[in-house]
């Protein structure tokens, strides 16, 4: 497994949160953290400024890093506004129930070539370059584990940059909208993007090259290294929208859903199962 201080700090570049670890339970899942990390840039995306989330309370979604040195560690995130914007959040972590180090794999000199590998019948390109430390999934959800599998009822993979928003894919309806679902262009005459045409929801990638361009960057006070961090997730393929441009998929949220149902679509769409480490 890659340094647990330093899979840590990568949290804490994802969050903001200040990620402590400690010997008793965990403060927050490995669902909680990748709902908050998608459901922070979905509610930027909305034009919001903070966040309510079980147990934390409102967030600020004021990023820090938008105007920082990406080569620095991140400020944490803060809560509230006025005299409590200098309070940092801090979410405890015990390793031990966080991670699952017997599903590590360390892509760091793997090239695949023309292998092809599949989940759910849909191509997985392998984060080749990168070392993965497994997050603890197995046996945590009430459907089973067939979604982390690689037989058909696998969940293809994806995988969470930063700043992936509307502004990146539009999403392929042919024949027009259905239900609360709008009607989008088809992809001969999306050339432009209008808000009207863009999905609304949280965007993910099944290309890690793609997600790399979108990942985090923190310098590690373990080692003094700098890393670059994605989450790699499985996405439900029954909630997932294709985009015109190629390597973008969306979870589409309608206009009009409360901040709960949009917690429920995220956390029923995307399940997070490694933790992505690169030298940058």
């Amino acid at each position: 497994m890659p340094n647990p201080g330093v899979c840590l700090e990568a949290l804490e570049a994802l969050t903001g949160f200040r990620v402590e670890s400690s010997g008793g339970p965990s403060q927050l899942s490995p669902q909680d953290f990748v709902n908050i990390v998608a459901l922070k840039e979905f509610y930027k995306q909305e034009g919001l400024k903070q966040l309510d989330y079980p147990s934390l309370g409102s967030l600020s979604l004021q990023d820090p890093q938008e105007d920082a040195d990406l080569y620095s560690a991140p400020p944490a995130l803060t809560e509230g506004p006025g005299p409590e914007q200098n309070r940092i959040i801090t979410v405890r972590i015990n390793p031990e129930d966080f991670f699952d180090p017997s599903y590590d794999y360390d892509f760091t000199s793997v090239k695949d070539g023309n292998k092809a590998f599949l989940r759910g019948n849909e191509l997985y390109v392998r984060p080749c370059g990168w070392n993965r430390a497994a997050i603890r999934v197995v046996q945590r959800y009430g459907d089973g584990d067939g979604w982390l599998g690689t037989g058909e009822t696998a969940w293809p993979v994806s995988y969470h940059g930063h700043a992936m928003d509307g502004s990146h894919g539009i999403i392929l309806t042919h024949g027009g909208g259905h239900g609360d679902q709008p009607e989008f262009l088809d992809a001969a005459a999306a050339s432009l993007v209008h808000s009207e045409t863009r999905g609304r929801g949280v965007y993910s990638t099944p290309d890690i090259s793609v997600a790399e361009k979108f990942c985090r960057k923190f310098t590690s006070k373990v080692d003094g290294k700098t890393y670059k961090v994605l989450l790699q997730n499985r996405i439900n393929p029954q909630n997932r929208k294709k985009c015109q441009r190629e390597g973008v998929w969306l979870v589409y949220i309608p206009d009009g859903t409360s901040d709960l149902q949009t917690r429920i679509m995220v956390q029923n769409s995307i399940r997070p199962y490694g933790l992505l480490l690169k030298q940058a």
